[in-house]
């Protein structure tokens, strides 16, 4: 009896310790690559189509890859005043519509993942939810976005279209307003995540 029990006991560790070691072997934890990583805005205006590009960009991850794509955490921050259209005009107006004077970034964090789907052998499309903050204000947002495992990189591509409105921000204008910008944009990311080996 005494040997069953212990040998029932020696079962059972040896399950939970392989468990264990399957999420510490699959359960990856990575971080943004702001040199190989995009983040594009896009709008218009009255006058013309404009877009600034992000700089300066900083973001993490933790994936599992034990059973597919399991997507514990994901998330990025932009430095406001890194958003760069290459005319210091327009800049120094978009800073002005964003309060970079007291607010540093713009930061979105993944909160929950409804449907993940399998298109190739290491890529998948996500459709899921999370926090969007601009200018002190926090959104909840739907996004959908593919990702692809090659090596040590996550690969995280969409594009996701907003209106400043709904966090508080004036269009911005120029030339004493007969300039007039669009209140839609349109957010298209290409982030790459490496591991942090």
């Amino acid at each position: 009896m005494i040997n069953s029990t212990k040998f029932l006991a020696l079962v059972l560790i040896s399950i939970f310790s392989s468990i264990l070691f399957s999420h510490v072997a699959f359960s990856q934890s990575y971080n943004l690559n702001n040199d190989t990583s995009l983040l594009e805005v896009h709008g218009t205006s009255s006058l013309h189509d404009w877009h600034v590009d992000a700089e300066k960009q900083m973001g993490k991850a933790e994936i599992s890859t034990s059973n597919g794509m399991d997507i514990k955490t994901l998330n990025f921050s932009v430095a406001s005043e890194s958003l760069k259209s290459g005319k210091g005009s327009m800049d120094k107006n978009t800073y002005k519509a964003l309060k970079t004077d007291s607010f540093k970034t713009i930061d979105f964090s993944l909160t929950s993942v409804k449907n993940v789907e399998k298109t190739s052998e290491n890529s998948f499309k996500i459709n899921a939810i999370g926090n969007m903050t601009i200018c002190g204000v926090t959104k909840s947002i739907p996004i959908d976005f593919k990702i692809k495992s090659v090596g040590n990189q996550l690969l995280v591509e969409g594009e996701k279209p907003m209106l400043m409105t709904d966090y508080g921000i004036e269009p911005p204008k120029a030339l004493f307003g007969t300039i007039k910008t669009g209140d839609e944009i349109n957010v298209v990311f290409k982030a790459v995540y490496e591991t942090k080996n």
